[in-house]
């Protein structure tokens, strides 16, 4: 059997999982269940869109919660090392700027599964955290991207 895959996430995010799946487990499941029954007392179940929507959506729900119980099952937490604090790793948020002249940005390297740009979180995985995880401060780094590569340098890592 193959391997499972290990899901890279802070203790924040598992928290967040955690949260979830209590969530859909207890009220989403419930809801979807009177949507069901409701749906049901609507008569002919082959013509039925509310019951057929009903249904689709608890495919969806029992589908979230598997995939986010196995997330949790295979989390692995990322801890920070100490070692070197202006080395870029999982976990820790990185500064840079676009060179020559371009806008400071931050943002905190997670795994795939905690990963949210609006949030500032991007994902180990990400072409931009590929290219800066194991730099350090005051490096350049070139970073491909889908419209030419882009030279970044490395201003702070906390």
């Amino acid at each position: 059997m193959a391997a499972e895959k290990s899901f890279y996430m802070t203790n924040e995010g598992k928290q967040k999982l955690e949260d979830e799946l209590e969530y859909l487990k207890t009220e989403k499941r419930q809801e979807v269940v009177e949507r069901i029954k409701i749906a049901r007392g609507f008569g002919d179940l082959s013509e039925n869109s509310e019951y057929d929507a009903a249904k689709d959506e608890q495919a969806f729900v029992e589908s979230r919660i598997a995939t986010v119980e196995n997330m949790i099952r295979n989390a692995v937490i990322i801890e920070n090392d100490n070692d070197n604090p202006n080395v870029v790793n999982l976990g820790k948020s990185v500064t840079f700027k676009e060179l020559p002249d371009g806008d400071e940005e931050s943002y905190q390297i997670v795994g795939s599964a905690e990963a949210d740009p609006f949030e500032g979180k991007i994902s180990n995985d990400s072409p931009i955290a590929k290219s800066l995880i194991g730099r350090e401060v005051g490096e350049k780094v070139t970073v491909p991207t889908p419209g030419g590569d882009m030279e970044v340098e490395i201003l702070s890592v906390k």
